[in-house]
């Protein structure tokens, strides 16, 4: 192999793999060349041993919750040496220790137990249907979340504003009314939507939005809703 293009693809920093590949050698023969013509890749000392990790080292961060990938990126090594350490010193992530007291909790039936998360520390768990368990508290905010999508999406399809004064300066003030409550199948609260975005659409195109005000004048028989407030069609 000739030396000078050999010198330029490893001072450019490409690697003896990437070298065999371009060259349609196999990594060996493209090592024996290196070799021969007194080369070095200039990611032979990245690459090389580079020592222990020592427990007075990793304890610390172990103790400060990281990852094994976090402690990975704080001591500049891989995620295979620092599990590989950290075993040798018998230390364990907190993730490590979750899924490990998740592991004995499920083999003795449990359906609860208390673990770390890394949210919201020390915290109640339950058995997912779908195997493993999630934190309480976790499961509750995505909960919360979804319910305000939802609603924002069905704001947005009903013109985001009251019907009858325009208000629309926050979502938190708009409510659905239904225009005939014969047809009422269930709520659209204000705190969210539970049910899927299909029927809550159904739902919401038996409604005309409120600000909270002008609903509560609606139900008294203190306000009429305009005859040209548009109907939401449902999605098709």
């Amino acid at each position: 192999m000739d030396r000078g293009w050999l010198e330029r693809e490893l001072l450019g920093g490409t690697s003896i793999e990437a070298i065999a590949r371009a060259s349609g050698r196999h990594p060996s023969s493209v090592s024996y060349w290196v070799h021969k013509h007194g080369l070095r890749s200039s990611l032979r000392e990245k690459h090389s041993a580079r020592g222990p990790l020592a427990r007075e080292l990793l304890e610390p961060l172990v103790q400060r919750g990281l990852s094994v990938r976090a402690i990975a990126a704080e001591v500049d090594r891989s995620t295979a040496t620092v599990r590989h350490w950290l075993g040798r010193h018998g230390l364990s992530t907190a993730r490590s220790q979750r899924q490990e007291l998740v592991r004995e909790s499920l083999a003795q039936g449990e359906d609860r137990l208390t673990a770390t998360c890394p949210r919201h520390g020390s915290t109640a768990f339950v058995r997912r249907s779908a195997g493993g368990v999630r934190c309480l508290a976790c499961r509750s905010e995505a909960v919360v979340a979804r319910r305000r999508r939802v609603k924002q999406l069905l704001l947005e399809d009903a013109g985001g504003r009251c019907a009858i004064c325009g208000y629309d300066r926050t979502p938190a003030a708009l409510q659905f009314h239904h225009l005939d409550p014969g047809e009422k199948e269930f709520a659209l609260s204000r705190h969210g939507v539970t049910r899927s975005i299909a029927r809550a659409r159904t739902e919401a195109a038996k409604c005309v939005l409120l600000c909270a005000n002008c609903h509560a004048e609606v139900e008294v028989g203190a306000a009429t809703i305009p005859s040209a407030a548009p109907e939401v069609e449902p999605p098709g």
